[in-house]
């Protein structure tokens, strides 16, 4: 009635090769570095100004920011606190349920 339907693996058609990868030589060439020139008063560069926006904190943002940091805390923290309270109560379960079984059974032996 219920019998497991084997796949056909499909036969390859031709021979299948791996292609081939062409490898060019290259030559390295080493060239003396040119003397840099020495000049007596050279000026450091500034630094070139960033394209990247710079990031300004307002007390209001910064009180946002806090707020939420403090709202994630909260949120798993009680998230934990509920797992661990979860398997507590699971192992005290499974604790008295192992009490009450072995009652039973010793009760059954001084029959």
């Amino acid at each position: 009635m219920l019998r497991p339907k084997i796949p056909a693996m499909p036969q390859p058609t031709g021979l299948i090769t791996p292609p081939t990868v062409v490898v060019e030589p290259t030559a390295v060439i080493q060239q003396q570095p040119a003397p840099a020139p020495v000049s007596p008063s050279v000026a450091p560069a500034a630094a070139p100004a960033s394209s990247r926006p710079t990031v300004q904190l307002t007390p209001g943002s910064m009180l946002a920011l806090v707020g939420g940091g403090t709202a994630v805390v909260l949120v798993v923290g009680t998230v934990l606190v509920s797992m661990l309270l979860a398997v507590a109560v699971t192992a005290a379960s499974v604790a008295v349920c192992a009490l009450v079984i072995r009652s039973l059974i010793s009760f059954q032996h001084r029959r």
